[in-house]
């Protein structure tokens, strides 16, 4: 397996249900927070000049060779857990056209900034990661959580918001979240460009 590239999503993972987590989001505003970025600036979303601003927020990406919370086994067993990795290359690899369909795009986790550079790195992203390791961002907007190792992490979910941050769309559950990244694109064709 290359560490750059993932290998595919295990077989059989569980689909998460739709438990209404995300339905207050449409219509609501990105917080006006300052998030860390692995870029090692200050990111406030809202003063983002894309026309669409696209968070994909996950629960954790792993690093080779270390398990996940819990074990591997208990994460896979997750709803909506696995896969961010995945989830994460499939933005890379439609990031330039997300960004002529005039989209800024941010991955988005409770991990250290530190800990997400590693993640940027070893996959080679060319969009900033956010860190909401203060759960400013989480609790502003009363994003869906689960507990998993005695952390707090994300269920996984997709924001687009328009520039001043009112968002417009919300993924959610996202699954599978390899697919993600293609799902946004075809919304915003939609939507004419």
């Amino acid at each position: 397996m290359n560490p750059a590239d993932p290998s595919p999503l295990p077989a059989g993972l569980p689909r998460p249900d739709d438990d209404g987590g995300a339905a207050h989001l449409v219509g609501s505003h990105l917080p006006d927070i300052a998030l860390p970025s692995t870029s090692g600036r200050s990111v406030n979303l809202t003063h983002e000049p894309s026309r669409f601003i696209v968070v994909y927020c996950y629960p954790r990406t792993g690093r080779p060779g270390e398990p996940s919370p819990g074990g591997d086994e208990a994460w896979d067993a997750i709803p909506g857990a696995s896969g961010c990795t995945p989830q994460c290359c499939a933005y890379r690899d439609h990031y330039q056209e997300l960004r002529a369909l005039g989209a800024a795009v941010f991955g988005l986790s409770t991990q250290t900034t530190e800990y997400q550079r590693e993640m940027v790195e070893r996959l080679h992203l060319s969009f900033e990661v956010l860190s909401d390791a203060a759960g400013e961002f989480r609790r502003a907007l009363h994003l869906p959580t689960f507990e998993a190792g005695g952390e707090t992490l994300l269920k996984r979910l997709t924001l687009i918001a328009a520039i001043g941050g009112e968002i417009v769309a919300v993924f959610y559950p996202v699954f599978p979240p390899d697919a993600d990244a293609a799902r946004v694109i075809s919304w915003i064709k939609e939507r004419g460009t």
